[in-house]
């Protein structure tokens, strides 16, 4: 499968790849290298199913997860910065994890690596969209899905192209829900995290939901050199409703690397 790929140019000794969430694509990268300033040279990529990337066709050989993990890592020609926001961010993680060797710096906005979190917390987190999957409301759980996650207020579309292809990428965060739940990817092993010797930095939104916060807790506590940072006022999005105060923080990174 050939994925939309999209270069934001800066300084050709400090390469980057850039990791974007669910339902989001290459232009969440925009703002941060606006505010950068050529400070990395930053190649993303449309997951499939998203931006102008073709549909996702499902299974299970390769999952999403690592399809995505797989075509990231083949871009790695040395060592880089890896910047990741939601699901981007648990695919930079298991890269680092993997390879500790080919990364520069981790710098990850609320990684939902729900594994992370307690039993109960993930209950609670899986009930949110349960009812609307049982009941087959595909449109309830983009609404749900968006509220806490997304768009404020979870407005969707009501009819076109685009509502479709977000319902098409719902079903896709239901499926990627349950890995990261799971942790099929095994990121969590026992000295994965504790391998990675670079500077990373943990951020989130003050706004947003809980289970992030506990999420970043338990990775913060196994990772050797971590710093984490709140941003006030911010959600999820934050990396788009807060350009600048992400680009101060991974800048921040970036010089400790």
């Amino acid at each position: 499968m050939k994925l939309n790929e999209r270069h934001f140019p800066g300084d050709p000794e400090r390469p980057a790849i850039g990791l974007h969430c669910m339902m989001g694509g290459t232009g969440l990268f925009q703002p941060l290298m606006a505010h950068l300033g050529g400070l990395v040279d930053l190649r993303s990529f449309d997951f499939p199913g998203h931006g102008r990337s073709p549909d996702w066709p499902g299974g299970d050989d390769p999952d999403l997860h690592s399809f995505v993990t797989r075509h990231a890592a083949a871009m790695i020609q040395r060592p880089l910065d890896l910047i990741g926001h939601s699901f981007g961010a648990t695919v930079a993680l298991r890269i680092a994890v993997g390879a500790p060797q080919a990364v520069r710096s981790l710098t990850l906005v609320e990684p939902v690596l729900f594994a992370a979190a307690s039993p109960a917390t993930r209950q609670a987190e899986n009930d949110r969209l349960a009812p609307f999957e049982a009941a087959g409301d595909i449109d309830g759980m983009l609404h749900q899905f968006l509220s806490d996650w997304g768009a404020p207020g979870g407005e969707i579309p009501t009819e076109g192209p685009r509502l479709e292809r977000l319902r098409k990428q719902m079903r896709m965060v239901v499926d990627t829900n349950r890995a990261l739940m799971q942790d099929r990817s095994d990121i969590l092993r026992a000295g994965g995290l504790e391998g990675i010797d670079a500077p990373v930095m943990l951020i989130a939104g003050a706004q947003s939901p809980p289970i992030v916060h506990e999420i970043a807790e338990a990775l913060a506590a196994r990772l050797p050199d971590v710093g984490r940072a709140t941003v006030p006022g911010a959600g999820h999005m934050l990396p788009l409703t807060h350009a600048e105060q992400f680009a101060d923080l991974t800048r921040m990174n970036l010089e400790r690397s």
